[in-house]
């Protein structure tokens, strides 16, 4: 029986986050003040909403890593399950129509080539 590699290892791999300023540790710091001030602080959003933005965010781009870390934000912000669930749904959603506004596209070009 052969050994897979395992390439994603969320819980550990998010744990070594904070060392990818080892290469260029400049940038990372402004990343990381950066990304501090959009997601880490209140405004014109809750750290709540901006929670559940992130959540709906890492599910659609599919990191699992942001998933562990923003479903352990969303329950510290005080979301709950049905409002994380129901975020997910938006970007579920969301990607479905994304996907679908790309038919008119391919309408167009097939009503082109059938006249």
């Amino acid at each position: 029986m052969s050994k897979e590699k395992q390439y994603f290892e969320p819980a550990k791999d998010l744990a070594q986050f904070g060392k990818i300023g080892e290469w260029q540790p400049d940038l990372a710091k402004k990343f990381f003040d950066y990304y501090g001030s959009a997601t880490g602080t209140e405004g014109a959003l809750s750290l709540r909403e901006k929670a559940l933005i992130a959540l709906a965010v890492a599910h659609a781009l599919q990191c699992p890593y942001c998933i562990d870390a923003y479903t352990d934000e969303c329950m510290k912000q005080g979301a709950d399950e049905e409002q994380m669930m129901e975020a997910v749904h938006v970007t579920a959603a969301m990607k479905a129509g994304i996907t679908l506004v790309f038919s008119t596209q391919m309408m167009k070009h097939a009503k082109e080539k059938l006249i």
